[in-house]
């Protein structure tokens, strides 16, 4: 069973955070326990040819993004590869989904491993509209284990979200994630074994009962800033992707900001801008 959170958005306040976070903080109202029986899988990348996919469109032009290096059917924002990564650190604002006709699904998260292989060692929020409700909620993950649910934090959109993922050189890598807003965090120590050959900074449409599932329209979140190896990720465009259900471009990261460690990502097709740094 998966426990989620689930309440109703009023007009809220403005949210700013240190560096570049600043998000619209709705107020939660009447939280609820969700019981579901969905199995939720943050998979890996399920690749798609950029050259045969539909184009995002640029946020000040019809002509179509070219500098994006790669598509998924599963996967939009950033990826590097190229060295070994044993630390990663990120930060996002947790945005609210939009209701649906049907169950829709959105995560936010940051991971090593997973881009070009099937291992997969993470941690992030989901957001999903679910039975006719917003449901909310923290996680972490090892493939090819599903999602384990944080039950002891509470997460509600506008909320400020720091992750850390570390290797200790031991055979265990050490998960935390806090709630910044909250003040809550959440930590464990597990043994993983992948290859530690990409690091990811991902807005995704999970896995739910054995498909990947409908993406949920969350509107605009900020990935910024991250780390990797303790130093700055030095993102460049073509190590964005974007995110291709049914023929249709749902969600487009910006290119990287102009300190290169963050960025923006919308639903959609439109690509946005970059955050401020």
């Amino acid at each position: 069973m998966i426990t989620r959170f689930i309440g109703t958005m009023t007009a809220g306040t403005a949210l700013c955070t240190a560096g570049a976070l600043c998000a619209f903080s709705p107020v939660i109202q009447s939280p609820v326990n969700l019981q579901s029986s969905a199995v939720i899988y943050h998979a890996p990348r399920q690749s798609l040819s950029p050259s045969t996919s539909p184009k995002p469109r640029g946020a000040t032009s019809t002509s179509p993004v070219s500098n994006l290096g790669w598509a998924a059917s599963n996967w939009s924002g950033y990826a590097i590869t190229g060295s070994t990564y044993n630390d990663i650190t990120g930060n996002w604002i947790v945005p609210a989904v939009s209701p649906s006709n049907k169950n829709t699904y959105s995560s936010s998260w940051i991971g090593i491993d997973g881009f070009n292989n099937s291992d997969l060692i993470q941690t992030g929020t989901e957001q999903d509209y679910v039975n006719g409700h917003a449901q909310y909620d923290a996680w972490w993950e090892i493939l090819p284990a599903p999602e384990t649910v944080i039950s002891s934090m509470t997460i509600a959109p506008g909320d400020h979200m720091y992750a850390h993922i570390h290797n200790n050189g031991n055979g265990t890598w050490t998960i935390t994630l806090t709630d910044v807003t909250r003040n809550e965090t959440f930590t464990t120590t597990q043994s993983y074994s992948g290859p530690a050959s990409s690091a990811e900074w991902i807005q995704e449409a999970p896995e739910v009962n054995g498909h990947i599932a409908p993406l949920a329209n969350y509107g605009e979140t900020t990935f910024d800033s991250g780390t990797v190896n303790g130093g700055n990720p030095n993102l460049v465009p073509s190590d964005g992707g974007y995110m291709v259900q049914n023929n249709t471009v749902v969600s487009v990261p910006s290119n990287p900001d102009s300190d290169t460690d963050g960025f923006n990502v919308a639903y959609g097709s439109t690509q946005p801008n970059p955050p401020a740094s």
